[in-house]
């Protein structure tokens, strides 16, 4: 069964980050929303590992918070959507799993 992974914390303030990625299976995607987007901060550890995911998993993150911290250069993996494209994602997996 497919999980979309929700992570909405600083990749900064705690390891949340580092659990989840640990946890991912291959059909599995990761929406990353709130302060979790600057994990995707060019030249950080928190944005390697997440180009060093494999190919099969799935990044999102939700456009409205990455333009909101400013962030402009990202990885081509990346998807950004909007909340009605959140909503898609968690109607498209069979479970959705919050990093809270």
């Amino acid at each position: 069964m497919a999980t979309l992974h929700l992570l909405s914390h600083s990749p900064f303030a705690d390891s949340r980050l580092a659990s989840c990625l640990q946890l991912l299976s291959a059909e599995d995607a990761l929406l990353l929303t709130g302060d979790a987007v600057y994990a995707l901060q060019a030249g950080t550890a928190q944005r390697q590992a997440l180009e060093l995911m494999p190919g099969s998993i799935a990044l999102f993150a939700l456009e409205e918070d990455v333009v909101a911290r400013g962030l402009a250069t990202l990885p081509e993996r990346l998807q950004a959507i909007d909340y009605a494209g959140f909503v898609e994602l968690c109607c498209r997996y069979d479970r959705t799993n919050a990093w809270l």
